[in-house]
């Protein structure tokens, strides 16, 4: 199991190279695009609005490149 200071260090290099490199950043289309799901999705469903899908959808696609 990691230690949660080692997911929180590379959260903040993932974070600072997309915020650096743009799209030239390998992390940046998968969180653009799972933000653009998300957000479809909070347009299809009632409970779920346009921003907090959006919000999720990056979040998760997020969350899954810096578990790994």
């Amino acid at each position: 199991m990691r230690k949660p200071d080692d997911l929180a260090q590379r959260a903040k290099a993932e974070a600072t190279g997309m915020a650096k490199q743009g799209l030239a950043h390998p992390s940046t289309k998968p969180v653009l695009t799972g933000a653009a799901i998300g957000a479809v999705a909070g347009l299809v469903l009632p409970v779920v609005s346009l921003p907090l899908g959006l919000v999720a959808g990056a979040g998760i696609a997020f969350w899954q490149r810096i578990r790994r």
